[in-house]
């Protein structure tokens, strides 16, 4: 039968399998199960009388919730975690008593969350390490190749092709070090009961207060967090979603720079984003090659960046210990945040892995500019021959203006030849002027710092941070 309900495009088309199942239900009810499961053997190991054939029955079924079963009790119950309770009680009947003992629904469904976020991060991270292997490469096999740089995308002093991808990398490296601050720093929010005084854990263990305080830190423990929120409302701080969400917004404000750039250096003819032997540009007009990869970055990033602002105001918003106005918004803002960074990623590494340049038409425009960069050495030259600084300065503007108005109308850039034949600097040797150039004694240090760059921060910051990371599988680009 076909289902003919809206399915949203980030599971559809863009969004890999990978981060589609860590968000998936399937997988979220799984760590519901280890959550109660972590709460039960700390639980016993702390004293209190639930059987082992409990914490085994619950440890069979771990995976194997049946989703339409939950969703019968759900109809009932109109509470989600106790269908969930109602139904592990029906797979692990010796742990029916035991199950969510001292809990409240948050206990389950934010230390899932947050779970689900770091496992999250750990993939974002992959993906962020691959673009910044790619983007190396590339810096390294350009970095000498002069280009023309732009200020207000107009032509400025040179840089070359390697540094500019730099630019980039920097971006990403800075994306990569807040992941890792992000995932080294995350808390689990950990046993605080239901208004965060733990009051219903400390009536479980007859008013023995280390316990209570050490059935917080077993918990984290056996869920591999260091940490938990050293206090907490009913829900951790939203302040903690609304900080990955910055994260994210970071990576997608990095992503839509470089997306943005190659959209202007593809209409330049410079760099193009890859082209299949039968991709289509145009419906209509099939002679064109249009950037589509850069141009759904930049659609994808304004999505997340949109977001960031949701989860702010999430955060601002929750009254007292809590509401529950966080609740539908955060199954929207978290899942869709991530799937569509994901998303956003899987284009920059192919883009990444594949951008053509075209030295030609580079060379070719950093030739017609030359002459304008070239009268500051020109400038000296007259002077070392012994004219007069300021007479000469006057000499280039004027004839510089009139060449550019001429370039603007499709001439050839003459500015050597009008200043060669002009009397101000006719004592310089024949040739002097040509001389000067050549790109390459225009690009300063950008070939250094390429290697500087990738040798000294790229390179060793991407080793520190690979331990942390998932490294993702390949996943189908749809443009």
């Amino acid at each position: 039968m076909t289902d003919d309900r809206w399915r949203s495009p980030l599971g559809s088309r863009y969004a890999s399998p990978a981060m589609q199942r860590l968000w998936g239900e399937p997988h979220r009810i799984g760590l519901w199960r280890r959550v109660w499961l972590s709460l039960a053997e700390s639980e016993r190991e702390l004293g209190l009388d639930i059987p082992e054939a409990a914490l085994a029955e619950m440890r069979a079924h771990l995976d194997d919730a049946d989703l339409a079963t939950a969703a019968e009790y759900e109809r009932r119950f109109r509470h989600d975690v106790m269908a969930h309770v109602h139904h592990f009680g029906d797979q692990a009947p010796t742990a029916r008593p035991f199950l969510h003992l001292g809990a409240t629904s948050a206990f389950v469904t934010d230390n899932a969350d947050l779970l689900v976020m770091r496992a999250g991060l750990r993939l974002i991270l992959g993906r962020l390490l691959k673009v910044l292997d790619a983007l190396g490469a590339f810096a390294e096999r350009h970095a000498g190749e002069p280009c023309l740089a732009y200020t207000h995308f107009q032509p400025a002093q040179l840089t070359t092709v390697g540094k500019r991808a730099t630019l980039w990398m920097q971006d990403f490296a800075a994306d990569v070090e807040e992941t890792c601050h992000r995932i080294d720093t995350m808390k689990l929010r950990g046993c605080k009961g239901t208004t965060g005084t733990q009051a219903s854990f400390l009536e479980l263990f007859r008013g023995d207060h280390a316990k209570v305080r050490e059935l917080d830190r077993l918990v984290a423990e056996r869920l591999g967090f260091s940490q938990t929120w050293a206090v907490t409302g009913q829900t951790y701080t939203r302040k903690a979603d609304s900080a990955v969400l910055d994260l994210l917004s970071g990576v997608a404000q990095s992503a839509s720079k470089m997306a943005g750039d190659l959209r202007l250096l593809q209409h330049e003819g410079e760099l193009l984003e890859p082209f299949e032997s039968e991709q289509i540009g145009s419906s209509a007009m099939a002679y064109k090659r249009n950037p589509m990869r850069a141009e759904r970055i930049n659609g994808l990033a304004r999505f997340v960046m949109s977001l960031q602002a949701n989860t702010a105001q999430t955060a601002a918003s929750q009254w007292l210990e809590r509401t529950l106005d966080d609740s539908a918004n955060r199954r929207l803002t978290l899942p869709e945040a991530f799937l569509a960074t994901d998303a956003v990623l899987i284009l920059v590494e192919n883009i990444a892995d594949g951008i053509e340049v075209r030295p030609e038409v580079i060379r070719r425009h950093v030739a017609v500019q030359m002459p304008f960069m070239a009268t500051e050495r020109w400038l000296m030259l007259g002077v070392s021959a012994g004219g007069d600084r300021q007479a000469l300065h006057e000499v280039v503007r004027r004839h510089s203006l009139a060449v550019a108005e001429a370039v603007a109308r499709g001439e050839a850039n003459d500015l050597m030849e009008r200043l060669g034949a002009d009397p101000a600097f006719g004592k310089l040797p024949a040739g002097a002027l040509k001389a000067e150039l050549d790109p390459s004694r225009y690009t300063g240090r950008a070939r250094e710092q390429v290697a500087e760059f990738l040798g000294e921060y790229a390179r060793p910051l991407a080793a520190r941070a690979r331990p942390l990371a998932v490294t993702p599988d390949a996943a189908e680009v749809r443009v």
